[in-house]
């Protein structure tokens, strides 16, 4: 049963006074549960329990923290079809995207799950002492990453699972050894819920401390205000528009003791199609990037919103072929009233743009909050002159961009905004002609595809998925894999520190038995003191 109220550790509070309703897209309808928004009194609640319980779960080991994961994992698939006729409910999206997104999350958990229980993830780096060493005697000094403190996490309005209340952010920071609280996403509050009592069980079964986890409703933005500038919080996750991530941005950096917001933003994902790729798979790859644009009515961080090619007859039967496929996809159905809204102001302001010619726009009955896919085709130059053109439309919309030259192209791609994406479609033999164009493309991307599309994030260790800024606040760090983990830590030094007292990943007889860079050599070896 989904009661509306809020998780402050393991008990639940409703003192607020603002409550609201989640709503259901293709019902048209409100959702019947009343959330209850957090007080200002249970935010601090929330916090401060969240920093008692660092100094104590920062201790734990990682083989317990591994259990804690892996018994998050299980109860969220004990939630069963509650949780998935939840989700459906709060997004219009369609069961199977619920239970791959289910999947995912999972997938997630159990791979920081993995990587603590191996345990080399610390970076313990150690150099011995050398006394002897003259003019002046080298001190031991012993390094290893430790985690920051309490993280606030903002649920995702597009990913209720996989980047919300137990996603990425949140399994990540847990990994870390930092408490979380979500600001739960006010359009999935139900399914946020389900899933912050599943990380509960889980937390009592592991004999995790209270306060590891806290869950927070919120219908607007003050409760996310409140939680960045609150001073015993030290990071914030976020994934969402350009607008607000950077808001939280500024908001934490203006604090007394500013702290990171690691923000997944806004992307258009550049495609690039070389000439003799368009004249050579046209057909081909108009299906295949109809499919793309409006895979999730167009409703992913790595959707394809502009499409960049030379001006040919190849580009020319690519961009009709394009506006014919996507015509025959039928509309689907987006998150909420609001963003198919946003999606059709900011639709129609892109297609009033001087020099821009629709090439699709589909024009048949649609139910409600379903969007009306379009395909529009603009000259380089105009491009260029119109900053306009290069804001993201979140839904099934892509800009063909037609370039008169390399060079122009060239210039084009170095002049974009940062991106989580960029794609090169081409064949190999003319790669070797556009070198400027895809080191434009490397320098404004955090990962670069080569004849595929840029939706669908695979969830492995070296995936990047991250950005310059826009699209993320901090281009060194990915917030999809194991390494999103280093996001919320820091390294820290002990010199000339008794064994003893030193944590376990640094000691001399290495008992956890993990890989360290012992004197620049990694090694699993213990160290001989007297050495």
């Amino acid at each position: 049963m989904i009661t509306g109220k809020n998780f402050i550790g393991n008990s639940t509070s409703a003192k607020g006074t603002i409550t609201y309703q989640t709503f259901n897209p293709q019902q048209n309808i409100p959702n019947t549960t009343t959330f209850v928004e957090a007080s200002k009194e249970e935010i601090n609640e929330a916090v401060a329990l969240a920093s008692a319980a660092y100094e104590t779960y920062r201790t734990i080991s990682g083989t317990k923290k591994a259990a804690f994961l892996n018994a998050i994992a299980d109860e969220i698939l004990a939630l069963g079809d509650l949780l998935i006729h939840t989700y459906c409910s709060e997004t219009g999206l369609p069961e199977g995207r619920a239970k791959g997104e289910r999947g995912r999350t999972m997938g997630q958990l159990r791979s920081f799950a993995n990587l603590l229980e191996e345990g080399s993830w610390v970076d313990a780096i150690i150099d011995t002492a050398l006394p002897d060493r003259t003019p002046a005697p080298k001190p031991d000094i012993r390094k290893m990453l430790i985690p920051l403190g309490p993280v606030v996490v903002f649920g995702a309005s597009n990913f209720p699972l996989a980047y919300s209340t137990a996603g990425g952010d949140t399994a990540a920071a847990l990994a870390a050894g930092c408490p979380v609280i979500v600001k739960s996403h006010p359009m999935h509050a139900g399914t946020g819920e389900l899933v912050a009592t599943a990380i509960l069980k889980a937390a009592e079964k592991t004999k995790m401390p209270n306060g590891v986890f806290s869950n927070l409703n919120s219908s607007g933005i003050e409760v996310g205000v409140q939680l960045v500038k609150h001073p015993k919080v030290k990071a914030v996750g976020f994934t969402g528009s350009i607008n607000a991530g950077r808001a939280l941005f500024n908001l934490a950096s203006q604090r007394p003791e500013p702290i990171p917001v690691f923000a997944e933003m806004g992307s258009i994902n550049p495609v690039i199609i070389l000439p003799q790729a368009a004249s050579n798979r046209h057909a081909s790859l108009a299906k295949t990037y109809a499919a793309s644009i409006s895979l999730g009515t167009g409703q992913f961080c790595t959707n394809p919103g502009l499409i960049l090619g030379l001006k040919s007859d190849g580009l020319k039967e690519f961009t009709n072929l394009l506006a014919e496929e996507i015509l025959k996809i039928d509309p689907s159905c987006m998150l909420h009233p609001q963003i198919e809204a946003n999606y059709s102001k900011n639709k129609a302001a892109a297609l009033e743009q001087p020099q821009v010619q629709t090439k699709a726009s589909y024009d048949g009955a649609i139910a409600s909050n379903h969007a009306a896919q379009a395909i529009a085709i603009v000259d380089g130059n105009s491009f260029l002159k119109n900053p306009n053109l290069h804001k993201e439309v979140f839904g099934p919309y892509s800009l063909v961009v037609e370039c008169e030259n390399a060079n122009q192209l060239a210039t084009i791609v170095a002049g974009l905004e940062g991106q989580l994406t960029g794609t090169i479609i081409a064949e190999e033999t003319e790669l070797s002609d556009y070198k400027e164009v895809i080191q434009n493309l490397s320098n404004r991307v955090g990962r670069i595809i080569y004849n595929g599309v840029p939706t669908g994030v695979e969830v492995c260790p070296a995936m990047m998925h991250g950005g310059p800024y826009p699209a993320s606040t901090d281009s060194r760090f990915t917030a999809v894999g194991i390494d999103s983990i280093k996001r919320w830590v820091r390294p820290f030094s002990y010199q000339d520190w008794p064994n003893a007292l030193l944590p376990n990943e640094l000691k001399n007889e290495n008992p956890l038995n993990i890989t360290r860079l012992v004197n620049n050599v990694p090694s699993k070896e213990k160290i001989n003191p007297s050495t």
